[in-house]
């Protein structure tokens, strides 16, 4: 059928690519488990949605999957992981849990992890991000300047963890 007889309705929406990071993907263990379990939850949302009753409905839902399962595949295919088992014990370095106190004495906690692992509220930074990047390589009883849009934060690295 000629395009011409098909509803813009009809027709899939072109969305743009999810850009990718030109940075190493560095990754946990346990952060390329997550990926590849938002791979394999992607897989299965494409397969309902190919095999739903309401094609034409799915459409737009099935394009952002494929978008999404794309991204996905690429940041799983150069995924490096680290091994944290083999990182320096007195210092911070990716894969690192550090317990850090402000100026004011409150004590913080921030697990250095891989930019695809990062979230905020559950104090996981982005080793890229302005916050890692200040806290790489310190020792415990170092002190550090979180360089913030808000203003600069000094910071004193109390203890340094890392997973089993």
């Amino acid at each position: 059928m000629s395009r011409a007889f098909t509803r813009e309705s009809d027709m899939p929406a072109l969305l743009p690519e999810r850009p990718l990071s030109a940075d190493p993907n560095y990754v946990t263990a346990a952060g390329l488990d997550a990926l590849r379990q938002r791979l394999s939850a992607g897989e299965a949302e494409r397969e309902r949605l190919q095999t739903g009753s309401d094609r034409a409905a799915d459409s737009a839902a099935l394009a952002a999957v494929e978008r999404d399962l794309r991204w996905l595949q690429a940041r799983v295919a150069v995924a490096i992981v680290v091994d944290v088992t083999s990182q320096p014990r007195d210092r911070v370095a990716f894969g690192a849990t550090v317990s850090a106190e402000d100026a004011e004495g409150m004590m913080h906690r921030y697990s250095l992890v891989g930019e695809d692992e990062a979230d905020a509220e559950q104090g996981r930074v982005s080793w890229q991000s302005p916050l890692a990047q200040a806290l790489l390589g310190a020792r415990p009883g170092d002190e550090v300047v979180w360089r913030r849009p808000a203003g600069d934060l000094m910071l004193t690295v109390r203890t340094i963890t890392y997973p089993a």
